[in-house]
């Protein structure tokens, strides 16, 4: 436009030239306005669909990717900022919202409020209204993580308390004697592993001050940050879980077999956590075999990385296959005088028990209800653990 908005044509205009001039450079100034405001909404469409798949995290290797694109754009550090800072900011409140509820729920664990009372629920869901926080944004707050160090957590998911049939009815296909007699374990509400331990977890907390015997930082045969540690004795996980009580001030320890097997099943009596038989769609073992009415499928030969397969109700993940897992307890024949309160059975054998099945276990033995043992000193490139975190007992 000519400046002061007066036509080119007015009194005010001694010089058309002057005039038709002003009038060419605003245009310009207009057209330049306009490049740059469809140049930072390409940006800005770029950056929403990398906030977008990661839930308001932006990788490294996207954030290069921004760059590139705000050189190819035109545009200067403080304008792509701007837009990042703008799109980021409703996934960083919500995120913080979220770790407000997450504190709030472990406040209310730490104060032995777990299961919760009336008035912890109460509060909470005071709190989840008045952040507008979706029902999965309230799952995802229960789930809290351990800061191990160099940029390695540990999840821990809460495990509610509760009554459960231990152990396989006579009529489930290809048990074993040492599965019976069903017994009724009350389980008390604790906190567990939402994955087995990683060889990236395993390998910081092996770092940390000794507190019985040397651990070997990298002992596994699979090598992977995300696969499960194994070739692990018992009495390395052991020492494992002394040594991240130690760091953390927390209690961790082994499972019980009574409470592994609680929170295998999730509240299911089927011979696995997803139904009547097994695939390796579900599931990391042996595909040459089936179980009941399944299917062959694939055999890896190898472990996989851990959340590779859908979690059961408690958003757990690997209960069934990928790698054993070490209890507490002591090897038992049979069920005959088991604790019924979820305690560990322990006694004077060197047999410590194994639970969940492996990448090379055939799917009968990764069975809810299978029991396995070994000798506490044994080590296999089948074998690892998760820890549980709880209250009171040790």
């Amino acid at each position: 436009m000519p400046k002061n908005a007066q036509p080119v044509t007015s009194s005010a205009w001694h010089n058309r030239d002057e005039a038709f001039t002003n009038v060419a450079e605003g245009i310009k100034v207009a057209a330049e306005q306009l490049s740059k405001a469809k140049a930072i909404a390409q940006y800005r469409q770029k950056v929403e669909k990398f906030a977008s798949d990661g839930d308001g995290d932006i990788s490294s290797g996207e954030l290069k990717i921004l760059k590139r694109l705000e050189i190819n754009l035109g545009l200067i550090d403080l304008e792509a900022s701007a837009v990042q800072k703008e799109v980021l900011k409703p996934y960083k409140i919500r995120k913080q919202h979220i770790d407000d509820y997450r504190e709030l729920f472990i406040d209310f664990v730490a104060q032995h409020r777990y299961p919760l009372d009336d008035r912890a629920k109460k509060e909470l869901n005071k709190l989840q209204r008045e952040y507008e926080l979706k029902d999965e944004d309230v799952v995802e707050a229960k789930l809290f993580t351990e800061n191990l160090g160099d940029g390695v957590v540990l999840e821990i998911v809460p495990i509610r308390g509760g009554k459960f049939l231990m152990g396989s009815p006579e009529n489930e296909p290809e048990r074993y004697s040492d599965e019976s007699p069903q017994h009724l374990v009350t389980i008390q509400p604790f906190f567990m592993g939402r994955y087995p331990v990683t060889q990236s977890q395993w390998a910081v907390v092996a770092g940390l001050k000794k507190i019985n015997i040397e651990l070997n930082p990298e002992p596994s045969y699979f090598k992977g940050a995300n696969r499960p540690v194994e070739q692990v004795s018992w009495d390395d996980a052991i020492e494992f879980c002394a040594r991240l009580s130690n760091k953390t001030g927390k209690t961790y320890r082994l499972p019980s077999e009574a409470e592994w097997e609680y929170a295998c099943r999730a509240g299911t009596t089927t011979p696995f956590y997803f139904g009547e038989t097994i695939t390796t769609d579900l599931a990391n073992y042996n595909g040459n075999y089936t179980y009941g009415a399944g299917s062959k499928g694939e055999y890896r030969q190898q472990t996989t990385d851990v959340g590779k397969f859908s979690p059961n109700p408690f958003a757990l993940f690997d209960m069934h296959g990928n790698i054993w897992e070490w209890c507490q307890d002591n090897w038992h024949e049979n069920y005959n005088k088991a604790p019924a309160d979820g305690s560990p059975w322990m006694s004077d054998n060197d047999n410590r028990l194994l639970r969940g099945g492996s990448w090379g276990t055939d799917p009968r033995n990764c069975r809810s209800a299978y029991r396995g043992c070994d000798a506490r000193d044994a080590r296999g490139s089948r074998v690892g653990f998760r820890v549980v975190l709880v209250r009171g007992r040790t």
